[in-house]
């Protein structure tokens, strides 16, 4: 086959959506409509993709960071016929060009690829039947039952809309005839556009065979023109994500309550209970069960982790046999070693958590680097930051660390040092030392509370 080069059409306003954002930047599992098509299109290894942006056109280029992509304007909007004119100027002729749309996200490489092998000499289209077809154009084919032309809704007679087989938009055609053709078009129809799908009846006038591949699956060619149809969408990828995964060996105990909005690597035997939301690139090792309504971002879990519910964990690396939550938030630059626990209401931040070593309780860790089986108690806070700048804690091996403890960095605590309850360290404490800093206690006998005067 000839080299591909892949427009994707993303200039349209998306008045529906009721935005100030461009509708191809509206998110389906927290990526824009528009970088679902992009990567689908780069998983057919193009030659080129070229995106035609109009309608906040400095927004959408921003919200996709891409370098490879080759953009064209439409500064009017006067139809899909005319918006591909814009990019074709950058297409050679002996390419095949498939066209996409940035507002159709679920459309897979796989139907793509199959729509590709029936272009032969002419063009494919990708169709489908409905049984409402309202709001498409229909395909109209001859007594032989070839494709003859597409008629666009509202220029369709009464016999046309009885048809059930629709155009999705998507088709992919010799980059040469392209050429041709879109010189060809006139926008003398009820629209007042140049229609790309005019380019049916014009190839088949030509002598040039149309070939339609059918597909069954509605939402694979399904647009977004409102914040509902944005909601559906959401519901089918995410029910497709679900049944890949348990399809894998992944428990889901509810798959209509779970949310994947990147990707996810797992082991063997991994549980999620539901509202579970994993996002960015997560890596789960095999026996890690995650409770209801965690949130895990850009984290690798090693083997046989536990994390309760409510646990945020983000930007971190979680080894092996590490209990977790519940309510506990990780933050970024976190690395809990082996068989580390960070119990309830506790918030770690840029921190090594050593071998064994245990933050149980009501808890601030940040920029602190534990060894190994050290005991911090409830309450603890480490003083990481003066107004102006972070300073880091170092606590030795073996370390005990007393419940309602404040660390002012920097400070170093030594190997097996003890930190009495309470205590507020400014200094550095020795290695096997104790260190206290309360006021003695004391009695007064005696001693009335004061009461309210009458």
């Amino acid at each position: 086959m000839s080299k591909l080069e892949v427009v994707i059409l993303a200039a349209g306003k998306g008045t529906r959506m009721r935005s100030t954002l461009p509708k191809v930047l509206h998110r389906l599992a927290n990526k824009p409509l528009l970088q679902h098509v992009i990567d689908t299109a780069y998983a057919l290894i193009p030659h080129a993709v070229h995106v035609v942006y109009g309608h906040g056109g400095e927004l959408v280029k921003q919200g996709i960071s891409d370098e490879g992509i080759q953009w064209a304007e439409q500064a009017e909007q006067l139809g899909t016929g005319h918006a591909v004119e814009q990019a074709v100027a950058n297409i050679e002729d002996d390419s095949t060009v498939l066209v996409l749309y940035g507002d159709v996200p679920l459309v897979t490489a796989q139907t793509l690829q199959a729509l590709m092998s029936h272009v032969g000499d002419g063009i494919a289209l990708l169709t489908m039947q409905l049984d409402n077809p309202d709001g498409y154009g229909r395909i109209v084919r001859n007594i032989e039952g070839k494709v003859e032309r597409i008629v666009e809704q509202k220029d369709a007679s009464a016999d046309e809309l009885a048809i059930t087989e629709v155009n999705t938009g998507i088709l992919a055609v010799d980059g040469s005839k392209l050429r041709s053709w879109l010189r060809r078009l006139e926008n003398s129809n009820a629209q007042g556009e140049y229609y790309l799908t005019d380019i049916i009846a014009m190839a088949v006038a030509d002598g040039f065979e149309v070939s339609a591949l059918v597909t069954k699956d509605e939402a694979e060619v399904a647009g977004v023109n409102d914040r509902v149809q944005l909601a559906q969408l959401e519901r089918v990828y995410q029910q497709r994500q679900a049944e890949r995964l348990m399809r894998a060996g992944v428990t889901l105990l509810d798959p209509n309550r779970f949310d994947l909005r990147g990707t996810v690597e797992c082991g063997t035997d991994v549980v999620i209970d539901t509202n579970v939301i994993l996002q960015g690139k997560v890596k789960l090792g095999s026996g890690v069960s995650i409770g209801s309504g965690s949130i895990l971002t850009n984290v690798v879990v090693g083997d046989g982790v536990e994390i309760a519910p409510m646990s945020v964990i983000e930007d971190a690396v979680i080894g092996n046999g590490c209990a977790i939550g519940p309510f506990a938030r990780i933050r970024p630059g976190t690395e809990l070693a082996d068989k580390a626990k960070v119990g309830n209401f506790v918030e770690i931040k840029n921190s090594q958590i050593g071998t064994g070593s245990k933050v149980n309780h009501l808890s601030y860790i940040g920029d602190t680097t534990m060894g190994a089986e050290v005991n911090i108690g409830a309450g603890t806070i480490t003083c990481n930051y003066d107004g102006a700048n972070k300073h880091r804690t170092v606590i030795g091996d073996n370390a005990f660390i007393g419940s309602d403890s404040q660390l002012v960095a920097p400070v170093t605590i030594g190997e097996g040092a003890t930190i009495g309850a309470g205590a507020t360290i400014t200094k550095d404490v020795g290695q096997g030392e104790l260190s206290l800093s309360r006021v003695p206690q004391r009695a007064i006998k005696g001693w009335r509370r004061p009461k309210k005067e009458k």
